[in-house]
């Protein structure tokens, strides 16, 4: 892989944010009332992929993935 600069990963971090962000929300009952519960469940699924792939990548130093992990725990029981 080619060598990524502290921009693209603070890029990603954010990205990541945007989907513990989306899945909380749908989570909370906080969503965009124009998405049924199967667009909902699809897109909960499909942060959580993100965040799964995100997470297992090797170029994170410092960064907190906690609220990542939450969001895929809690992602995971709304899907099921």
């Amino acid at each position: 892989m080619d060598e990524i600069t502290s921009e693209q990963v603070a890029q990603h971090y954010t990205a990541m944010g945007h989907s513990i962000d989306l899945i909380n929300a749908i989570v909370a009952g906080d969503h965009d009332e124009t998405m049924n519960a199967d667009e909902r469940a699809d897109c909960v699924s499909r942060n959580i992929e993100h965040l799964e792939i995100m997470i297992a990548k090797d170029f994170w130093t410092t960064e907190d993935m906690t609220d990542a992990a939450s969001a895929i725990t809690a992602g995971q029981a709304y899907v099921e």
